[in-house]
């Protein structure tokens, strides 16, 4: 019996070995699947530091188109040496935003399943201060690189989404 249970056990490790991890953003459509249904208003919010009772939130807001789990592989994260991301252009910031979800230099790349949801763009409001140009997706009325249009869409992690209350 002991030998057919280490028998079981080293045909199913493989098996495991080759299950791509769940990120956040999955779990939240296996745990929550009625949140993100089509038809459901969403909103992605950016700034707002919780502290500071003016601080401006910047925000996406539409309605889910779909929503599924995919597998992802996480490649190496775009690095402009000699800077922290703090002081990255414009440009440098989009590079590292469309690459995200990644892995830093010093860790091994990976695939990874992803929650991700195609929603429909109602509604947006975008900074357009300088010093905004890398703290987030959305800058100048556009999202990362894409001028913001009414009815648009675009694909988010799952996690990054709210429901809307307003």
């Amino acid at each position: 019996m002991r030998i057919l249970f280490v028998a079981l056990t080293l045909l199913a490790t493989p098996a495991l070995a080759v299950e791509p991890a769940l990120r956040p953003s999955a779990r939240l459509l296996f745990k929550h699947p009625a949140m993100l249904q089509p038809a459901n208003c969403v909103l992605y919010e950016e700034g707002g530091s919780g502290w500071v009772a003016n601080d401006h939130v910047y925000f996406l807001k539409g309605h889910v188109i779909a929503s599924e789990v995919r597998t992802r592989h996480l490649g190496k994260c775009p690095q402009v040496p000699g800077k922290s991301i703090e002081q990255y252009s414009r440009a440098e910031f989009n590079r590292q935003a469309l690459a995200y979800p990644c892995v830093a230099a010093d860790v091994p790349e990976r695939d990874e399943q992803i929650g991700m949801v195609r929603l429909r763009v109602s509604e947006w409001e975008t900074p357009h201060e300088r010093k905004a140009a890398n703290a987030g997706r959305l800058y100048r009325g556009k999202f990362i690189e894409m001028e913001l249009e009414k009815d648009m869409e675009i694909e988010l992690e799952a996690d990054l989404l709210g429901v809307c209350d307003r």
